[in-house]
Parts: structure tokens; sequence; C-alpha cells
């Protein structure tokens, strides 16, 4: 696949899981790399559309902005209780079948 998707991950989200998809060869942003730490939703979400990032996010606030209509590069949400390990697995097989434009304006949930 051409196009595929990168990473901008919330802050919030566990550092496993950037490196479990590092290793795997997906193109991962942190809030920590990008030094955003503290920013607002909105701006994190603006981040990632400048960048052609998917956020990774557990904050269902995300959620929010996309039904009020902000446009993004994608959004995959996960609870708070899923495992590092399912994220991982699961946004890698996001990695492998999507592709960046499959993924704008879209949300898949984990």
């Amino acid at each position: 696949m051409s196009n595929r998707v990168k990473f901008y991950l919330d802050e919030h989200v566990h550092p496993a899981v950037a490196d479990g998809l590092q290793r795997r060869g997906a193109d991962v942003l942190t809030t920590q790399e990008a030094k955003t730490l503290g920013a607002t939703d909105e701006e994190h979400l603006q981040i990632a559309a400048n960048e052609g990032r998917v956020m990774f996010t557990q904050d269902d606030d995300f959620l929010k902005l996309h039904a009020a209509g902000w446009e993004h590069a994608g959004i995959v949400y996960a609870r708070q209780q899923t495992s590092v390990g399912h994220i991982i697995r699961s946004l890698l097989l996001i990695y492998e079948v999507l592709s960046a434009e499959e993924m704008a304006n879209r949300i898949e949930y984990l």
C-alpha cells in the first residue's frame, strides 16, 4: 500500500503501544516526541490532521469533536480497559489494510 496510515498517539496512551508499533515498522508520533503535552484536544486533532496522522486515543472527547464536524485524518478509539496487546494488534491491522485516504474523517473503534 503506497499511502500507509501514520499514527499520532494521545498523551495518555501507554508508551508500550508506541514501542510495539514502531518495532513492527509503523510510523508513530507521540505527544511527548511532538512536544505537545498539555495541548487541548482540538489542538491535538489539528496537529494530527496537519501531519496526515491518524489520532489514536482512549479519550472519548475526540469522538465528540468528530460528531461536531471537526475535519481530521482519522480517529481510532479504544476504551480505557483495552489491553496494550489488543491495541497494538488492532492498530497494526489498520496499518496493514487501510490507506491514509480511507481513514480520513473516519472513526475506528477497537
